[in-house]
């Protein structure tokens, strides 16, 4: 049986049961064969935009007898997706830049998708927003810490009224940058992350503050903001 790293469990383990897969940037397509192995999807395409990535995922499909329920596909992005495909959409792993493009490229076919699993590596509050204001709803989220970083991802579905975690209600910045779910549930590798965040900024402000230009008190004041930010996350949900 396949098994996957801690990250891809999270994203794996966002999937509802029994929904299509289309696994974007699937590189060895461990995610659509443990799903599918597990009788959890009842098929799914790994979509990648290189080759490379694509004759590996090619290999480990065959290597587990999967060759009937899984099919590789040459794309970039959901280009090479039809209408109504696939009910649940993978993008795990990349840029929030990149996510934000593959979402944005055709935004009927990202709407006709039954749900998204969205894991950005880095822009999380860009990626947020973007959500909200294009009408999708995380109903989900997640974070683990695998090797010293730190994975959020979040399950999203397309909705008629914008209102990022409920109807109608716009997001608070910290929960566009830091995850609602993730904040009020107290998970418990969020409070880490908060942790190291402070004790990161804590030191850097320690070092700001021995320097004497207005460029260094400009990063001072943004520095004890961010300090003050994650202390009071702490002080409330953790």
């Amino acid at each position: 049986m396949a098994e996957l790293s801690k990250r891809l469990q999270a994203v794996a383990d966002l999937v509802t049961p029994g929904m299509r897969l289309a696994d974007v940037g699937t590189d060895h397509a461990y995610i659509p064969i443990y799903l599918t192995q597990n009788g959890l999807v009842p098929s799914a395409i790994a979509m990648d935009i290189n080759k490379g990535p694509l004759e590996r995922a090619d290999t480990h499909i065959l290597e587990h007898g999967l060759d009937g329920k899984i099919v590789t596909r040459l794309s970039d992005g959901l280009v090479n997706l039809k209408m109504e495909e696939a009910d649940t959409m993978i993008a795990a792993g990349m840029g929030g830049g990149l996510v934000i493009h593959i979402l944005n490229e055709d935004p009927a076919k990202t709407r006709s998708l039954k749900e998204l699993i969205l894991q950005p590596q880095s822009e999380l509050a860009k990626v947020r927003r973007y959500l909200e204001e294009h009408r999708f709803r995380i109903v989900a989220e997640d974070m683990v810490e695998e090797d010293g970083k730190y994975y959020p991802m979040m399950k999203v579905i397309p909705t008629e009224q914008k209102g990022l975690y409920a109807e109608g209600v716009p997001a608070a910045e910290e929960e566009l940058e830091y995850g609602k779910y993730l904040l009020e549930k107290g998970h418990p590798v969020m409070g880490e992350y908060l942790k190291k965040e402070l004790s990161v900024n804590q030191g850097v402000y320690e070092k700001l503050r021995v320097q004497e230009s207005e460029r260094t008190k400009e990063r001072s004041a943004e520095v004890l903001h961010m300090i003050k930010r994650a202390e009071d996350l702490l002080d409330r949900y953790f």
